[in-house]
């Protein structure tokens, strides 16, 4: 038997370059008669036995002969009509009907028993020649299997009801494939063999029979269901729906009846035609554009077929036998769903230099990049989500930790991460895209607010798309005209908005449209946003246990951290690790696919009831007009386990109206076959994600069990809960204070930047280095060389720029006295400074150790002189005079809390020590050098009120008084200050209230 052609690396099929693609033969599936086979032949039989006979033998005897037996005369005109006149017109009628459908059947007959194509057309007979066409298919079931017609019309008893939806149009099947009919009592193999010959005979000669007959589908809406795609054609035209492939080859950058091209980053849309491999069955395809179809349809495939390969070859011979024809124009460029002409490094996916992961078995990475996990590497939105979340939650640690000293004592420092977890934050300063993240949300956000000006309803988006920079919204169907700056994409169902329109945008207070995006992944340079809350049904997910981990964590980790969405509920099952620490009020955890029945069918009545008294159609509809951030947040479970086939089916029942409700279900399953799923996913070992009713394969975004765990161990470690004491009261950097300590380096950051031991580097590079230094100077522990590079250059640079800044910065540096090079690099290949290049902070930081937890302690001078020097190196907020556009990694870190919390701590301890003495003046002078720092630390100015107090001058606590209600504005006065004043200054409210 001839055996199926493979694809090669590129997705080309391997072979003869000159033949024509996926003209491969295949077996014929042989179809058994059944009694119902039986049961239809007989009454086929019958049927065609009372209208080809029994029809005109009736009219005979009953009605006889119907026209005149002479030659009428005028006077018969003139004649009344009477019944018997009337009766012989309608038996004309009738004969003449009788007539076409006997031509009918036996032009049906022909075609059957010769096994040529499909029969030609009866003129003016199409519900009669499709009529005869069932029976006669019937009818012959009787005496051959369905195998043994010819291609198509073993499946006519179902082309009713395909003509009724007129989902197809066909060219003719290659002629002379099987047998003829009075071979069918010969072997099931004798059959097959002599199939695979012919095929492969027409192989050598060019694909296509004498008449050039080729199989064309066409794409019909979904009528209530997800679109069609080419998985799901392959799978009911060619038996296997991997073999979509093959027909992506033979109709790729061809052009459609609406002017666009297939490409394997666009979803295949209603009206476009797919021209079939030679062994495409099924009773949608019909095998002659000009049999039952419209002169449109028709036409359009026509031109279609005049764009494929045998057409170019057959256009090409011509033309050397001196046929001058011009060669076919339809190859003009035309817009694409998705533009490829740069890489997505360089404006989607700006400092990302990797796309996608893999993992092994056990759940690591499969690859690294300079020590670094490539699974984040190529993750911008994710790792920008939770670097965000990261540093919210160690700022929220500092401010609790702030808000809960006891004396002034109180850590600073988060603690540095170390191994798997030091490489994972490295990844996420590296590969994060939060300019990406901002213009994402913008762009969603804009769209709200535009049709809600226009008084129009969010349309249904399946998917997003970010290409270079551009947003790409997959609609579910036509929404009319998007407001500007929106334009319409290829065709009417998609909406894209370019990055330099996003960038205009402001911020609005409309609601979040499409919390559910998440990212699957990259397919060339783009990326493919799912919205799960969308999906009508189930999204099962197939795959290794670890690969489906790999997605479900990446998954889940992007949507409790995204900065496109307000409020949503994430509920996981069946997840082995805990992701709570990412985001506590958005995921949340069950125990068993039980307890997520009786949570889920309680939120789902409860939210069909919300949307019936609201009148909404649907949650999209409720996310329009004012915003209601909270009433119609999404709930996206990820269920992470195969349920049983009981629970699988219950699952599908609950999800049948999830889309309308704002519930989205993520399911993994071991077989890939679960009831429901209105979309099926694959994960492969090697990280590819197989999206076939998307059309689409894709280089997943995983999530690793190994990055797993280290992300969550940065939460938790940042957690303010996690540690009673919080962050750590030791500096990560001491320096000698005493005067034998003076660095050979010294860097001023807390103000304007200032270099002292080294001269200016000359040229344009000086900015670079005073840059990169002051990256070192905040991070001690060291710095990984791709951090550095993404820092310095957001967009991306090439290996050989970063090594050369590096050794300009080394030379820059230059060597201590003994000859140690001031930048090294540590074992874990991460650039360090030495201990004689220090900065002003780090003093800062040494002096205030010293003088709460060192010589301080225990000599009150010591202490008052230390922190008098270390408040006077306070000279205004970190890298002041920075210039503009530079520094853009300062909003990953942060130092812009640790430093006014540090000043406040000091300004706080000096203030103490000077009112000791009763030295109230001195102790208001050092509370005022800290407010020009932290002028919000509600510490300073209730420390500022005391002190004051002290003074003995009334006067002066109603005016600062007054002061700070001034400040609050319509917020108010916080707790603690009110009462506060209520016990130093009980009648500072009438005082308020008179100047209100």
């Amino acid at each position: 038997m001839a055996r199926r052609s493979t694809s090669g690396s590129t997705g080309r099929p391997t072979g003869n370059p000159s033949g024509p693609r996926n003209r491969t033969p295949q077996p014929v599936r042989v179809r058994r008669r059944s009694a119902g086979d039986l049961v239809k032949a007989l009454l086929a039989f019958v049927v065609l036995l009372v209208l080809v006979v029994g029809v005109p033998g009736a009219l005979a005897v009953f009605v006889g002969w119907p026209l005149p037996t002479s030659a009428p005369s005028m006077d018969w005109l003139s004649q009344p009509i009477g019944v018997n006149t009337f009766l012989n017109a309608l038996t004309v009628i009738v004969w003449l009907a009788w007539a076409q459908f006997t031509a009918c059947v036996l032009v049906e007959i022909k075609a059957a028993v010769s096994g040529v194509g499909l029969p030609g057309r009866v003129p003016g007979a199409g519900p009669s020649q499709l009529l005869a066409r069932q029976l006669v298919a019937a009818l012959l079931l009787l005496g051959a299997t369905a195998a043994s017609f010819t291609p198509g019309l073993s499946q006519l008893g179902h082309s009713l009801e395909g003509n009724q939806k007129g989902t197809v149009a066909a060219a003719q099947a290659t002629p002379g494939i099987l047998a003829q009919q009075q071979e069918q009592a010969k072997s099931t193999a004798a059959a097959l063999a002599e199939q695979a010959g012919h095929v492969a005979a027409q192989a050598e000669h060019g694909g296509t029979g004498a008449h050039g007959t080729t199989k064309y589908y066409r794409i019909q809406p979904p009528e209530g269901r997800h679109h069609d795609s080419l998985w799901e054609i392959a799978q009911r035209h060619l038996g296997d729906g991997r073999r979509y492939k093959e027909i992506y080859e033979l109709n790729k950058d061809r052009v459609q009846p609406d002017g666009s091209r297939l490409s394997e980053a666009s979803l295949i849309r209603p009206g476009w035609i797919m021209e079939m491999p030679g062994d495409a069955h099924g009773g949608e395809l019909v095998e002659n554009p000009d049999a039952h179809v419209s002169p449109e349809v028709r036409q359009q495939i026509g031109d279609y077929a005049r764009t494929g390969d045998h057409a170019q070859q057959q256009h090409q011979q011509h033309q050397e036998q001196g046929g001058g024809q011009h060669a076919d124009q339809d190859g003009a460029t035309a817009r694409i769903t998705v533009p490829a002409q740069r890489s997505a490094g360089d404006a989607a996916t700006p400092g990302a230099h990797a796309q996608g992961s893999g993992s092994d078995s056990s759940g690591h990475s499969s690859g690294h990049s300079f020590g670094l996990p490539e699974a984040l590497l190529g993750a911008p939105l994710l790792a920008a989500g939770l670097l965000a979340a990261l540093g919210r939650r160690r700022r929220q640690a500092l401010w609790q930790s702030a808000l809960g000293a006891v004396g002034g004592r109180r850590g600073m420092e988060p603690p540095t991460p170390t191994g798997d977890a030091q490489d994972v934050q490295d990844a996420l300063l590296v590969g994060a895209d939060p300019e990406g993240v901002r213009l994402l949300d913008l762009s969603l956000r804009g769209l709200s607010a535009a049709l809600t000006a226009e008084s129009r309803s969010l349309p249904v988006v399946y998917a997003a798309w970010l290409s270079h920079g551009d947003l790409h919204l997959q609609l579910a169907q036509p929404a009319g005209k998007p407001p500007a700056p929106w334009q319409l994409g290829q065709d009417q169902t998609f909406w894209t908005l370019s990055r330099a329109d996003a960038e205009r945008y402001e911020d609005t207070d409309a609601a979040a449209p499409y919390p559910g995006l998440v990212s699957l992944g990259t397919m060339d340079d783009s990326r493919l946003l799912l919205n799960l809350e969308a999906v009508p049904g189930i999204v099962s997910l197939s795959g290794r246990e670890a690969d489906r981990a790999a997605l479900f964590a990446s998954v889940a980790a992007e949507l409790a951290t995204n900065g496109w969405s307000d409020r949503m509920t994430i509920t996981l099952v069946g997840f082995g690790a805990d992701l709570t620490p990412l985001a506590p009020s958005r995921l949340r955890h069950l125990d068993d696919v039980e307890a997520l029945f009786e949570t889920m069918e309680a939120e789902t009545r409860q939210r069909r009831g919300a949307l019936g008294a609201a009148d909404h159609q649907s949650v999209l509809t409720g996310r329009t007009g004012p915003a209601q951030h909270t009433r119609w947040a999404p709930n996206l479970v990820l269920l992470a386990t195969e349920p049983s086939a009981e629970d699988a089916v219950r699952l599908a029942e609950l999800a049948a109206d999830a889309a309308r409700l704002g519930i989205g279900y993520l399911v993994g399953t071991e077989s890939g076959d679960l009831p429901g799923a209105a979309w099926a996913m694959e994960i492969t070992p090697d990280g590819r994600l197989l999206a076939p009713l998307l059309g689409l394969e894709l280089q997943a975004q995983l999530l690793p069990a190994v990055q797993q765990r280290a992300v969550v161990e940065l939460f938790v470690e940042a957690d303010p809960e996690h540690d009673p004491d919080g962050p750590t009261t030791t500096p990560p950097f001491l320096v000698d204070i005493s005067e034998q300590g003076r660095p050979a380096v010294y860097a001023r950051l807390v103000g304007p930047y200032e270099i002292i031991g080294l001269d200016t580097p000359d040229g344009d590079r000086s900015a670079l280095l005073h840059e990169a230094l002051a990256l070192l100077l905040l991070h001690r522990e060291g710095v990984h060389p791709r951090v550095l590079s993404s820092a310095l250059w957001p967009r991306g640079v090439t290996e050989d720029v970063r090594d050369a800044l590096l050794e300009r910065l080394r030379g820059w540096l230059g060597t201590d006295p003994d000859g140690s090079p001031r930048l090294v690099t540590d074992a874990t290949g991460r650039l360090v400074l030495a201990k004689s290049v220090v900065s002003d902070l780090d003093v800062l930081r040494s002096l205030y150790h010293e003088a709460t937890q060192g010589k301080g302690v225990d000599s009150r001078a010591v202490r008052g002189r230390l922190l008098t020097d270390a408040l006077v190196l306070v000279r205004g907020p970190l890298l002041a005079d920075r210039a503009e556009g530079r520094y853009g990694w300062l909003t990953h870190e942060i130092i812009d809390a640790q430093l006014p919390l540090l000043v406040a701590d000091i300004g706080l301890a000096l203030s103490a020590f000077h009112l000791e003495k009763d030295r109230a003046e001195k102790a208001i002078e050092a509370l005022g050098a800290a407010l020009r720092t932290a002028p919000a630390d509600e510490r300073l100015w209730n420390e500022l009120l005391r002190a004051t107090h002290a003074t003995g001058d009334p006067d002066r606590v109603r005016a600062l008084a007054a002061d700070l209600v001034a400040r609050s504005g319509a917020r108010g006065l916080p707790p603690r200050t009110e009462a506060l004043l209520d016990e130093l200054l009980p009648t500072w409210r009438e005082g308020a209230a008179a100047t209100g």
